[in-house]
């Protein structure tokens, strides 16, 4: 197992994630959560969306309701598919 670097500021290093399969709700008949969490400051983010979102909806997401008060990442750790991180960064600079 790799041992994961620790932050030295609040929302340098991020672990992103979702979780989908659940019951359609809210306006826009959400079924899944994009998740943001940071250890430094043991915070989370919930954001609702939808399961089939593609990575620049969830880039757009990000960027619309959470870098504006926290800034950019320097790093993102997710469990997903290595291309899922690649996917998000790529299309946040766009």
């Amino acid at each position: 197992m790799i041992k994961i670097q620790e932050a030295s500021r609040p929302w340098e290093i991020v672990h992103v994630d979702w979780v989908t399969c659940l019951p359609p709700g809210g306006d826009g008949s959400y079924n899944a959560w994009l998740v943001i969490f940071e250890r430094l400051i043991t915070t989370s983010i919930f954001l609702p969306c939808h399961k089939d979102d593609t990575g620049l909806d969830k880039a757009l997401l990000i960027w619309n309701k959470v870098l504006s008060w926290t800034g950019i990442f320097t790093k993102t750790i997710s469990g997903r598919d290595p291309k899922f991180t690649s996917a998000l960064w790529e299309n946040l600079h766009q």
